[in-house]
């Protein structure tokens, strides 16, 4: 059972309205008590809700079990890259063909990167947040892990995302790929992929990544010439509403359906993590009752 107050609770709009009869003998002045608000019911097996201004917990539903995270996972690989020293967002990446083998042998989501082209760090990042592009993921894990094979690089980089768990203390999670496509050990919790998040958030790129509804790229081909990518268009479906700023969806056959969120509404500030729901339309709908119950809450 989850406690929606704890005692008395004067909302911060009225923590100064006194009612008729509030003065007692003694002169002093009660404010009335808040009316409580109700914990919302939400479908997914996992679900957590901190207010993200100062960690405190808001809602709590099997916050610590671990659940496949499916794409959610590219939120470290975003992470891990954002995170490396002197990083240059305008460094530009070629597009191996082990990336291209890659997506085709795991019928992987795809920002439709094309082999030989040069692509930016920044527009990967776009790539891999918005499609949820693994060639996007792949790419990043590529150039920054390290290695003399495709393989031992994105294996390196792997290993960083473990560290970077690690050292944000996200105790129930292990990462066996890039992208969320597990190979058997890839997992975390509602709890955790909100401090992930949480981090993440504190970068401005991330942030504006993010927070973008769609976005085109232009790359180097081959030869020289400027391709126009067709634009990539955000997943996430709740960007902008009430307040809704990203983070991440996630689907999978067994992961189902899965999101990483952060929203701000007049100064109040949430963030949160829904796990294996049923479906997109509950997972909407999961998010938004979390979202609304945060901002009563607060």
């Amino acid at each position: 059972m989850i406690i929606a107050t704890k005692g008395r609770r004067i909302r911060r709009a009225a923590a100064v309205a006194v009612t008729t009869g509030a003065v007692l003998a003694t002169g002093a002045l009660t404010a009335a008590p808040a009316q409580a608000v109700t914990a919302p019911t939400i479908t997914a097996k996992g679900g957590y809700l901190m207010n993200s201004a100062t960690g405190a917990t808001l809602f709590s539903k099997s916050a610590d079990t671990k659940r496949l995270t499916a794409s959610t996972t590219k939120i470290m690989t975003a992470k891990v890259v954002l995170s490396q020293t002197n990083l240059n967002l305008d460094t530009k990446v070629t597009i191996r063909k082990e990336v291209s083998d890659y997506i085709v042998s795991k019928g992987a989501s795809s920002a439709r990167l094309i082999v030989g082209d040069k692509v930016t760090v920044r527009q990967l990042l776009y790539g891999m947040m918005l499609p949820s592009g693994c060639d996007a993921a792949m790419s990043l894990a590529d150039k920054f892990g390290t290695g003399t094979t495709v393989k031992a690089r994105t294996a390196n980089f792997i290993g960083k995302m473990n560290t970077m768990a690690k050292s944000l203390g996200m105790t129930n999670t292990h990462f066996d790929s890039f992208d969320g496509i597990s190979n058997g050990s890839n997992y975390s919790t509602p709890r955790d992929l909100t401090k992930l998040a949480r981090s993440a958030m504190k970068s401005t790129t991330f942030k504006a990544v993010v927070k973008t509804k769609s976005y085109t790229a232009k790359t180097i081909t081959k030869t020289g010439a400027t391709r126009t990518m067709a634009a990539w268009n955000n997943t996430n479906a709740l960007l902008g509403w009430n307040g809704t700023l990203g983070i991440k969806t996630g689907s999978g056959t067994e992961a189902k359906y899965c999101l990483v969120f952060a929203a701000t509404l007049n100064g109040e500030q949430v963030m949160g993590a829904v796990l294996t729901s049923s479906s997109e339309a509950n997972r909407t709908a999961d998010v938004k009752k979390l979202i609304t119950y945060g901002y009563a809450r607060i």
